[in-house]
């Protein structure tokens, strides 16, 4: 399959090209750095704030993988932060659907990132693809994302939406942010520790994207998280044990929320128990299911 992965020069864009390089697909990249054709793989321009595309990204592209947007944890949420959030998610992607309805032959198929965010604080409650979305900035968010991308469904592409949880890969998102603290062993649950985190390795998220790519029977959206959801402090000890590393200082809830403000009832103590239901009935078989072993996988521990 030709595939353009749309954010590729990412953490998770670079991760999943190398994937599908190595499974015989045909790969180019479509990021906000200069168009460079020849190089391995080729890379082309689009700036959306800008109305900037190279149409030649999709050139023969079979499939495409829209993985863009800013760092949900990159600093607070203000509400200049919070537009450029949406600007870099849902507009973006609402611009890239155009694009792809503007294409002929258009692809087949749409992959489109989005996250468990969309389910909100959810408390002790199993959430399955079935679940309504929550309330928050960031389900709102999520939401809105999503429906951006199932546009493309009125030109005849197939639109799969993957909703990822927290991904576990020391080379980036949430676990490179935690590490130096943990290994320095001040590191423990937010809150109570009592909410539960929904994650993946990162390995199974780019097979899991690979299989949407290739699936037909494959509909969305799709929670990718392993089926063993942690609570925040479970997490913490596991982490801690990986590293031989103490992990008892919890930080509590009024710091967070003094340091980041809304991001952190909306994520950081937000609980979220999600089940992996479709991917189950796809009969997806995970690398990594237990978390202290996928945590030693990441850390190469």
């Amino acid at each position: 399959m030709n595939v353009l992965i749309v954010g590729g020069t990412g953490f998770l864009g670079s991760a999943l090209a190398r994937r599908l390089l190595q499974r015989g697909h045909k790969v180019s990249l479509l990021s906000r750095r200069p168009s460079a054709p020849r190089a391995t793989p080729p890379i082309y321009h689009w700036d959306p704030t800008r109305d900037e595309f190279d149409a030649n990204a999709l050139q023969g592209a079979d499939g495409v993988v829209n993985l863009a947007g800013q760092d949900l944890a990159e600093g607070r949420w203000t509400a200049a932060r919070k537009r450029a959030l949406v600007t870099s998610r849902v507009d973006a992607t609402r611009y890239l659907v155009g694009r792809l309805r503007e294409r002929e032959p258009k692809p087949r198929v749409l992959v489109s990132a989005s996250a468990v965010g969309i389910y909100g604080n959810r408390g002790e409650e199993v959430l399955t693809e079935e679940s309504a979305p929550g309330t928050g900035f960031l389900a709102d968010l999520c939401r809105d994302w999503e429906e951006a991308a199932l546009e493309a469904r009125a030109a005849g592409t197939r639109v799969i939406v993957t909703r990822f949880g927290v991904v576990l890969d020391s080379g980036g998102g949430m676990l490179r942010r935690i590490l130096p603290i943990f290994r320095l062993g001040l590191g423990g649950p937010l809150g109570n520790g009592r909410q539960w985190l929904s994650w993946v390795t990162l390995l199974d998220l780019v097979q899991v994207v690979e299989m949407a790519l290739e699936r037909e029977d494959a509909t969305p959206p799709i929670n990718v998280v392993a089926p063993a959801p942690a609570r925040s402090r479970d997490f913490a000890r596991t982490l801690g044990r990986v590293l031989g590393r103490p992990a008892l200082l919890p930080a509590p809830a009024p710091a967070l929320r003094l340091v980041f403000g809304e991001m952190a009832d909306d994520a950081l103590l937000s609980s979220a128990c999600v089940s992996p239901k479709r991917l189950t009935s796809l009969g997806y078989r995970f690398a990594f299911e237990d978390l202290e072993r996928a945590l030693r996988n990441a850390l190469r521990a």
